[in-house]
């Protein structure tokens, strides 16, 4: 436990206030959202300010206080929530929460790590712009979290991970020096390009307060369309012809198994199977259009008469308004959380290259099911970029802490399938604690040794996130 004199000296800088460290003030800080991680602090500190941010982590510093960064406390590795050691302190950026300039010339947005996702996309349409980085869990996830995590989300297709979307950032180091890099450059070849050591780093090196991020015109067209496969092969000969026919304006392209969509329409209030017969896979396809809402909708209708005419398509439902296409998507984001009635479920977050998804489903799924035959596989995700969330549900009737007895083995024997492929273990989730042993176990050894070097030289005393990540 953190001497009760230090804690006063950490209180001093945000006020009595925003040092909460009552057990009921803590509460909802210490777990994550699956529950998977659960931990204690004797603080949880809200800074106001980034000349507050930066005295707390020079006195951690000083008295080798390990700081856990907290956004939105939306990740799902565990690497925002403290550990059992009653240790380490939160670092809660939620006050941090301005969004401090638009420059609709530069197309840009500057705010600070606190602002919630969801602010940042209202910002950007009341300025008649489109802020693309989208998540279903927006509504809590803040840009600070997104940024540490470089998250994905469903538009990655067409404009990138979060990391694609910043040109500049200010960044707190554990000695309490202010990186100010907030630029809006598009170009600059000055050396490294220091604000991508910070993102997707966890919280490991410093402390992100803001950030520049760019901005887009809004579409002028949107369509979007549900799709009906038999397989997984004609979803990736489906993505062939929409890439062809849309490039850049094909936004959304997402890839569903039957079994997730069942789970949605008998757990998620007011959904509807947008199509008359079942099908064992779908595709959710978004085109949008800087033209004309007639532009999208003809656009999208050559692509869906392609794939009917070259025998890819089974059925297909073009939505109607705005509002079944928000519909359409509500299916595809209500997934993860339809899953949870059904049981355990064993995730992977994981990404392979695009042509080759339909085998990797596949192998997965026969090393799955050596294992456990009952498995139900809720397999979902963003087929254009190669990400999958390669979820497994326990069997009907098992037990579940049978379920979770398998928890390792499945999850080894989905990542050795992953690596045959040359793909990922963590396409956007990150490392956290959940993956960091699998990480260090399988990189190769110089990209660890790398990274070693690099978290000792930003932060030798060991004070930022201690044991994430690397």
């Amino acid at each position: 436990m953190t001497d009760s004199a230090i804690l006063d000296r950490f209180a001093a800088i945000v006020g009595d206030a925003y040092a909460h460290r009552r057990p009921e003030d803590v509460v909802s800080f210490l777990v994550e959202p699956r529950g998977l991680w659960k931990g204690t602090t004797p603080m949880v500190l809200r800074p106001g300010s980034v000349a507050e941010v930066s005295a707390i982590l020079k006195l951690a510093t000083e008295t080798a206080t390990p700081v856990v960064p907290q956004g939105g406390n939306t990740g799902l590795v565990g690497a925002q929530v403290p550990d059992a050691s009653g240790t380490e302190i939160i670092l809660s950026l939620s006050r941090l929460n301005a969004i401090r300039e638009i420059d609709l010339a530069s197309n840009t947005i500057t705010a600070e790590a606190g602002v919630i996702l969801q602010h940042l996309h209202d910002a950007a349409h009341a300025a008649d712009r489109l802020f693309p980085l989208s998540l279903a869990s927006q509504g809590s996830a803040q840009l600070g979290g997104n940024l540490s995590t470089n998250a994905g989300g469903t538009s990655v297709l067409a404009y990138g991970n979060t990391r694609d979307l910043c040109l500049g950032l200010e960044v707190v180091l554990p000695t309490g020096e202010v990186l100010d890099d907030l630029r809006k450059l598009k170009k600059d070849n000055t050396g490294y390009d220091l604000k991508n050591l910070f993102i997707g780093a966890e919280g490991t090196l410093g402390v992100i307060t803001a950030a520049v991020m760019k901005l887009y015109p809004r579409p002028k067209g949107r369509e979007v369309a549900w799709v009906g496969l038999n397989s997984t092969d004609d979803a990736l000969k489906l993505f062939g012809i929409a890439s062809e026919h849309a490039g850049s304006s094909l936004t959304g392209f997402e890839l569903m198994i039957r079994k997730s969509l069942d789970f949605v329409l008998q757990h998620a209030q007011g959904t509807v199977d947008p199509l008359q017969s079942a099908y064992p896979w779908y595709v959710l396809m978004e085109i949008s259009s800087s033209s004309s809402a007639e532009d999208a909708r003809a656009l999208m209708e050559r692509i869906l008469t392609a794939g009917f005419e070259a025998g890819y398509v089974a059925d297909a439902a073009l939505a109607a308004s705005i509002a079944q296409g928000d519909a359409f998507w509500n299916l595809r984001e209500s997934m993860s959380e339809a899953q949870k009635p059904e049981g355990a479920s064993i995730k992977h977050d994981i990404s392979v290259p695009v042509a080759c998804i339909p085998d990797f489903i596949d192998a997965a799924w026969q090393a799955v099911t050596a294992i456990e035959p009952g498995a139900r596989l809720v397999c979902f995700g963003h087929m254009g970029d190669g990400n999958l969330h390669y979820n497994i549900s326990q069997p009907v009737g098992a037990e579940t802490a049978d379920f979770l007895a398998l928890y390792r083995t499945i999850n080894t024997a989905v990542h050795d399938v992953v690596r045959s492929f040359n793909g990922s273990i963590s396409a956007e989730h990150g490392i956290g604690r959940l993956k960091r042993d699998e990480l260090i176990a399988t990189a190769p050894p110089v990209e660890i040794d790398l990274m070693r070097r690099i978290k000792t030289a930003f932060d030798p005393a060991g004070i930022m996130s201690p044991k994430r990540v690397i």
